[in-house]
């Protein structure tokens, strides 16, 4: 009789933490969803060969590119650019790299957590090419530069998290002049040519700041530290990238800071300037730091529109 009474009172209180747990969940969850057609990307463009040479697709960067947060591995963008999954997706059926380059070879080198300074050291996989290959190098770089340690140490070179509008200059100079180095290496592996497709780094707060509030279930616990200068720090980084892709020819933006703006913590924030009433979804994984599988099929999507647009009626000669 005692012992049952016992487990009475622990499912009473299991309930008791539970219900609240549940309630707390469906009030604060942040609606998770497709938002990216692909009525921009017509299969005409894609029933027609855009080039015979050898083309090289190198993923490298950090955990974007590896695809991590997507779920499934075949939801990564990298690989949904060469096959679009089976049972997702139907409007990207034949909308493929696959379809458009017969000669086309590729590797991904991303590793998860990887910095500026480590995506250096990565240049040295990708083996060098004669001049018959046209290089096509997907990379992501910086965001880990910004976001980590998440507070937990002062702000230094490559852990910037936390840094002040007076320190941030000097951080975002040395990140520059290793984006220059990172840049001048991978073109040194293509004679044949390349262009280099550099992501700028996205905005989890849609503009607002208040990274702080990480994750719903975080507001309680405030896992991230406030960083009042945040959004400038993410700025002075976007500059830089956009400046590489105009200084530079071999050097193409694709920019997921625009592309994700309305798709974060306050996607369903109606008074928002980027709020997006046809699609009010969230587009970010548990970490903040990677995408969900709607954000990389943004990604993807993008990307293939970026290429139709500049490789569709033939491959630059450099």
């Amino acid at each position: 009789m005692k012992s049952n009474k016992r487990k009475y009172k622990i499912l009473i209180l299991l309930l008791c933490v539970f219900i609240p747990f549940v309630s707390f969940y469906l009030y604060y969850r942040l609606p998770v969803g497709p938002g990216v057609n692909a009525h921009s990307l017509p299969i005409e463009a894609f029933q027609k060969t855009w080039s015979n040479r050898a083309v090289l697709l190198v993923g490298m960067g950090d955990s974007i590119v590896t695809g991590f947060g997507s779920g499934k591995s075949e939801f990564a963008f990298y690989k949904m650019l060469l096959n679009n999954p089976d049972d997702e997706y139907p409007e990207m059926k034949g909308k493929t790299l696959r379809k458009v380059f017969p000669e086309l070879r590729h590797i991904n080198i991303a590793m998860n957590s990887t910095t500026s300074g480590d995506h250096i050291d990565q240049v040295e996989a990708i083996p060098m090419q004669s001049k018959d290959v046209f290089g096509i190098v997907l990379l992501s770089t910086g965001g880990i530069d910004l976001i980590h340690n998440y507070g937990r140490t002062p702000p230094q070179d490559q852990a910037s998290y936390g840094a002040t509008k007076e320190q941030i200059p000097l951080l975002a100079a040395k990140f520059e002049r290793r984006l220059d180095k990172l840049l001048n290496r991978i073109e040194e592996k293509f004679p044949g040519g390349l262009r280099i497709l550099l992501f700028s780094i996205y905005d989890p707060t849609d503009g607002v700041g208040d990274i702080e509030n990480a994750h719903p279930f975080l507001k309680l616990i405030k896992a991230l530290p406030k960083w009042p200068d945040g959004l400038f720090a993410l700025e002075s980084w976007n500059k830089i990238i956009k400046r590489k892709a105009e200084e530079r020819r071999t050097v193409i933006l694709v920019d997921n800071h625009a592309l994700f703006l309305g798709h974060g913590l306050h996607c369903r924030d109606k008074s928002n300037p980027h709020y997006h009433p046809d699609s009010p979804y969230y587009w970010y994984f548990d970490n903040l730091e990677d995408p969900n599988k709607y954000g990389y099929d943004a990604i993807r999507k993008n990307i293939l529109g970026i290429m139709t647009r500049e490789f569709s009626n033939g491959l630059p000669k450099y």
